[in-house]
């Protein structure tokens, strides 16, 4: 029996199978994540096609199996998480039916995964490693029995049984990430000299795994990793240090290349460079969510929920168009899981709540880590994702500009034009401005954007209000008439024109900026090889916007005016109330509102989501709408009488 398997029994056996305190946990879940890592890695090597190859070892596999459902059965369950003894029942079954070597590894990485995820095991260091202290670390612990240069050779290897790992061994260390030789200085090996490094360090450990892994590889590649990295080869992939220390040679280049294997050589060598790269947003959310917890537990309630909503507008938030275009109910309830936390914390619950629901959240995070993780995205997924966020993002602007375009045009008031021309170039113009002052020169805060946002579609809905009225009353014939006869040498009044560019300004400015941001996000997504694909959206976007908005001048202009104007007004009333939703929306994810969650529809394009404040702003508006329409209604039929 391989002593190093069957180590992993005797530390099994020695733990009686009980959780004894809480601080045992991570011990538990380590070693149900490393029994992992031996089953995914031996497994296939010892049953092929349905045949035993060593029944010795193939016991050994069911036999760690079964050590894993019973540890995960003991294990406190997560709310909200998946079901990890189901999951390991499902392996279980499938080495007992001698499964395909290749399922069951994916079975079993899979459930290592889910471990990692709802017990939070530590698997990258907090920092990337000292790897010159690491080396006069080796050559105090390790040299003596793997060499000095990772031979297998040190003066004490003679006569080991096993002999001490060849860290040259190039089809040995190709299936070895760094966090599982990370786990093997953790833990040791019982019956052999490896023994626990306990005495070691965490930040020691990780630099000792990093330095053990790194020896395979050689100055030719480590030279050609970084040539690939500073070309940007990798850097989708490799975002953070948790992405490399779970990373196998193997696994990469069967997946990604050879040229993939050469960075992950680089990278391994060189970790300092993954963390010099900015970082995902998904990772600033946890780090955000994590100070938010530490500083509620030292009673600083209004410090974490600052960082709670930093944690949503900084991280998650950026990545949400691309979510949703793979998972959408995962981008729904991660949003809401994150808004309910900031509700939590200003009620003054119990730390421990607090600490549940940041743990929720943890976990929803790391789901859409693996949604949106992997070789950047495909194509197809870049394509749709960037012609998605702009027409989502730009339908509300467009309807708004082809409106009171096509009202101008209508009306003959042609020197009304440039006032709306102004408007939206001088927003394109700002919201360049903004994005050059945020990505160079000032940091412009999540909550920044959000609140600019709210107000702006709050004055840009009382904006239409007012318009849609003044339109609504010139949508009787005999009104229009007066109207042009008073007013046909004369252009629209000042108020009128300002209200027109101050639409055209706000309905633009309002989505740009945020446009923007999703879009460095996606671009950062797609990866070298999606970029053109981005751009491929972002034209047909604009192709189908400029559709849009030719279609509504186009048949608008030729109604005749009376219907014109009331169709135009019940446009812009319904705008009014897609941009106070929408306005409310933002505000609450600002922080500036609270938000109270009710059993509702949620549809973002017409401004509903479902809390309590969102939908009684909307009921507001939509009443004013409804209430004005019949008072003019009444009053035009008292002009008729006249």
């Amino acid at each position: 029996m391989n002593s190093l398997r069957l180590a992993l029994i005797v530390v099994v056996a020695l733990m009686g199978f009980h959780v004894h305190a809480a601080g045992s946990e991570d011990e538990q879940a380590r070693t149900v994540v490393h029994m992992l890592d031996y089953v995914s890695v031996d497994y296939p090597e010892f049953v092929k096609d349905g045949q035993v190859l060593d029944t010795a070892e193939y016991a050994e596999q069911l036999e760690f199996a079964q050590q894993v459902i019973i540890i995960l059965e003991q294990l406190p369950k997560v709310d909200g998480g998946p079901d990890l003894v189901a999951h390991a029942r499902t392996l279980h079954e499938r080495i007992s039916e001698k499964g395909d070597g290749v399922d069951i590894s994916a079975l079993a990485k899979a459930l290592r995964g889910e471990v990692i995820m709802v017990y939070r095991v530590a698997v990258a260091p907090r920092q990337a490693p000292d790897l010159a202290t690491a080396a006069a670390l080796y050559s105090a612990h390790c040299a003596s029995c793997h060499g000095a240069t990772g031979h297998g050779d040190g003066p004490q290897a003679e006569g080991m049984e096993p002999a001490p790992r060849n860290f040259h061994d190039a089809d040995a260390m190709a299936v070895r990430s760094p966090f599982g030789l990370y786990n093997t200085i953790t833990l040791g090996v019982a019956g052999t000299q490896m023994l626990p490094y306990s005495g070691l360090s965490e930040d020691e450990r990780w630099a000792l795994a990093f330095h053990s892994a790194g020896m395979l590889a050689t100055p030719e590649e480590l030279k050609r990793g970084e040539k690939l990295w500073k070309e940007g080869v990798g850097k989708e992939q490799f975002t953070n240090l948790s992405a490399l220390v779970s990373a196998t040679p193997e696994e990469v280049e069967q997946q990604h290349g050879a040229e993939r294997a050469a960075v992950l050589a680089f990278l391994i060598a060189n970790p300092a460079a993954v963390q010099q790269a900015a970082p995902s947003p998904l990772t600033v959310s946890r780090k955000r969510l994590d100070e938010a917890l530490e500083a509620y537990r030292n009673g600083d309630p209004a410090t974490a929920r600052r960082l709670s909503i930093s944690a949503y507008l900084e991280g998650f938030e950026l990545v949400e168009a691309a979510l949703d275009n793979v998972d959408a109910p995962l981008r729904k309830r991660t949003e809401r899981e994150m808004m309910t936390l900031r509700s939590q914390i200003g009620s003054g619950v119990p730390s421990d709540s607090v600490a549940a629901s940041i743990a929720r959240i943890h976990v929803l995070l790391d789901r859409a880590d693996d949604q949106l993780s992997g070789d950047g995205l495909t194509t197809t997924a870049a394509f749709i994702s960037s012609l998605l966020i702009l027409l989502r993002e730009g339908l509300e602007a467009i309807l708004v500009l082809a409106a009171i375009i096509a009202f101008v045009l209508k009306t003959g008031r042609r020197d009304a034009l440039p006032y709306i021309h102004a408007g939206w170039i001088g927003a394109v113009l700002l919201g360049v401005a903004t994005w050059l002052l945020a990505r160079y020169m000032i940091n412009i805060s999540g909550a920044d954007r959000e609140v600019t946002e709210g107000v702006t579609a709050l004055l840009a809905a009382a904006m239409l209000l007012y318009v849609g009225y003044w339109l609504h009353n010139k949508s009787n014939t005999k009104a229009w008439q007066r109207f042009v006869k008073d007013k046909v040498n004369a252009a629209l009044s000042k108020r009128t024109l300002w209200a027109l560019a101050g639409i055209s300004f706000l309905a633009v400015y309002r989505e740009l900026f945020e446009i923007i941001l999703f879009y460095e996000t996606l671009f950062s997504q797609a990866g070298p090889s999606g970029q053109q694909a981005v751009l491929g959206g972002i034209g047909a976007a604009v192709i189908l916007l400029a559709i849009i908005g030719g279609a509504i001048l186009k048949y608008s202009v030729r109604l005749p005016i009376g219907p014109f104007f009331a169709i135009t007004a019940a446009l812009l009333a319904l705008m009014a109330v897609v941009f106070a939703g929408n306005g409310v929306a933002a505000m609450q994810e600002a922080g500036v509102f609270d938000a109270s969650f009710v059993h509702f529809i949620s549809i973002p394009v017409l401004g509903i989501h479902p809390t309590v404040q969102g939908l009684l702003t909307q009921g507001a508006v939509l009443a004013l709408v409804i209430g004005v329409g019949i008072w003019g209604r009444i009053r035009m039929a008292r002009t008729e009488a006249v």
